[in-house]
């Protein structure tokens, strides 16, 4: 725990956006985020205003279309349950075609889509400009709770470990029982996954013994990869409050 590593979600740049502080850019963040909650539903010109600010903090961003589609295809789940609430749910219905889709389940599809689309979105430009290590710091910075932070800190660094785990795992069934369809494959790693879970505590076990020899007393270093000057520019400053204050103003009008 003591380095900085990247991760996945992370695009190097140096856009104006990747320079600017990451509490500034987490409070923008959840400012956004709350605004385009508590729009209604119905109100589809405001999800198209909130849509121009997020391709405007994209833009500015530089990130390539290609990847932050790619990241956000995981709300790819969400969609999907959402194509479904004009088919279960109940109340008055128009007819589509050969279907007769509810009205409140259309409405409630727009509602989930539209609000997953546009959040999803705002934290892949977070995740894509911030480094690991800068986004705890800079909830520290917005005094959250060390535990919290911490847990994320353990959460992200060992997230890799258990995937590389369950990479060597499936190897090690190709090699002894050859190819495998995708079916039988996650069969074969779901009779594993208790024994990967016990391996996983254990290791969890090892490593507190670790800290606690090297004199962890439960609150863990602040590493950041970004040093934090004395006093931040006022154009970031500006560009977060124009991000959150355009969002809240679009929810007010």
């Amino acid at each position: 725990m003591s380095g900085a590593h990247a991760h996945a979600l992370h695009f190097h740049g140096h856009s104006p956006v990747h320079r600017m502080a990451a509490h500034v850019k987490i409070a923008a963040l959840f400012g956004f985020v709350a605004a385009v909650v508590v729009t209604p539903t119905q109100a589809i010109w405001a999800f198209g205003l909130h849509a121009a600010v997020l391709y405007v903090a994209v833009g500015m961003a530089r990130l390539p279309a290609g990847f932050f589609f790619r990241r956000l295809s995981i709300e790819i789940p969400f969609v999907i349950f959402a194509l479904a609430m004009p088919f279960v749910a109940t109340g008055p219905r128009i007819e589509v075609g050969p279907w007769a889709l509810s009205i409140a389940g259309l409405w409630g599809a727009w509602n989930v889509v539209a609000k997953a689309t546009l959040c999803v979105g705002a934290s892949v430009v977070l995740s894509a400009t911030t480094e690991i290590p800068d986004i705890l710091a800079g909830f520290d910075r917005l005094r959250a709770p060390r535990l919290l932070t911490a847990i994320a800190g353990f959460m992200v660094r060992y997230v890799e470990v258990v995937v590389g785990e369950v990479s060597r795992v499936r190897t090690a069934i190709a090699a002894r029982l050859g190819d495998r369809r995708r079916l039988g494959e996650a069969a074969s790693l779901a009779t594993v996954s208790g024994t990967m879970f016990v391996r996983s505590y254990e290791r969890g076990e090892r490593i507190h013994q670790a800290m606690l020899a090297r004199g962890y007393d439960g609150t863990m270093p602040v590493i950041s990869t970004t040093p934090v000057p004395a006093r931040w520019p006022p154009v970031a400053i500006w560009l977060a409050a124009a991000w959150m204050v355009t969002a809240v103003a679009v929810v007010v009008t």
